[in-house]
């Protein structure tokens, strides 16, 4: 997902972003507003972890919700 991806669909994501790290409140995501540099410092401030493991992890959930919606893209075709 490309940064404006991030940021265009910020409120639909907010949910899944919650679900996946958890120790992100609904006011650091609003205070976040879509932006991925903020996302990542909030992941490391929150888990305690470096800058470059919080973008790895972002890049991850990234592939994952890619790979999801493609494949419900491909079965609603059908």
């Amino acid at each position: 997902m490309k940064n404006d991806t991030i940021e265009g669909n910020w409120k639909e994501l907010m949910g899944d972003i919650q679900k996946q790290w958890g120790k992100l409140t609904e006011d650091s995501l609003t205070q976040i507003e879509g932006s991925r540099k903020k996302l990542a410092g909030a992941i490391q401030k929150n888990y305690g972890i470096l800058q470059e493991e919080a973008e790895r992890q972002i890049s991850e959930w990234e592939k994952l919700r890619k790979n999801m919606t493609s494949k419900t893209s491909q079965k609603d075709s059908k």
